[in-house]
């Protein structure tokens, strides 16, 4: 299975009449968040395939969609928050922010020869740096990770592994953060790989300007990788 990881950055080479062509072999889309909805609205409608999203602590005009927020005291909210129930699969993309998701269109090889569906997971948001809108403290997003452990369980007792994919923002504290106040990672995101293992943790959020800093680390049995403009991963499947 070749997945197709975007974030953060409008790239030409997928923003493009070529796109067809250069990424007729991808299967999967994740969309690592700060990308702006018409871009992941281009890229599944030209390829076409299945596609998953987060956000990030940008390009948040759509968050509201997806997230009830409280409103200030006298003010008028901009969105119709019952109107939207029904937005999940907003520019044709499905949100997979702070849920466990299972895609049956992929099927994982087992070790009893059998197969089972592709296992997501996703959290949007990066670390709270000025009170913005997504943005977390550690606790905070500790207390959303665990709110997933339950279907994590059951992922595990069904099929025999927790989870296949990682889908975040931000990245773990020190494995390709920085030390500038909004661009350190979550600890809490290096617990979740040590106890569930996804075969991959992509993230957004660390912009690459120089093209040869590497974009994967390897951390147990999980690669942790940097979406940043794209990336392709393979991914065993059937």
């Amino acid at each position: 299975m070749k997945i197709l990881c975007v974030s953060d950055q409008i790239d030409p080479l997928v923003y493009s009449t070529g796109a067809k062509e250069r990424f007729s072999d991808i299967d999967l889309i994740l969309c690592a968040g700060d990308l702006p909805s018409d871009y992941i609205d281009f890229i599944v409608s030209t390829l076409n395939r299945q596609t998953y999203f987060i956000f990030g602590n940008h390009n948040l005009s759509e968050f509201g969609f997806y997230h009830k927020q409280k409103q200030k005291k006298g003010s008028h909210p901009s969105w119709d928050y019952h109107s939207a129930l029904d937005m999940e699969g907003s520019f044709g993309a499905t949100y997979a922010g702070f849920k466990v998701l299972k895609d049956k269109k992929f099927r994982i090889p087992r070790t009893n020869g059998k197969t089972r569906p592709l296992l997501i997971a996703g959290v949007s948001g990066s670390i709270r740096y000025n009170n913005g809108l997504n943005q977390y403290t550690d606790s905070q997003m500790f207390f959303k990770l665990l709110a997933l452990v339950p279907k994590l369980i059951y992922n595990r007792i069904r099929y025999g592994t927790f989870l296949d994919i990682f889908l975040t923002h931000a990245s773990p504290r020190h494995i390709h953060d920085k030390e500038d106040p909004c661009h350190k990672g979550f600890e809490c995101f290096n617990w979740f790989i040590k106890k569930f293992q996804p075969t991959y943790l992509v993230h957004g959020h660390i912009h690459l300007y120089d093209m040869n800093t590497p974009r994967t680390t390897k951390v147990g049995n999980t690669t942790v990788v940097n979406a940043y403009s794209y990336t392709i991963l393979d991914l065993e499947s059937e």
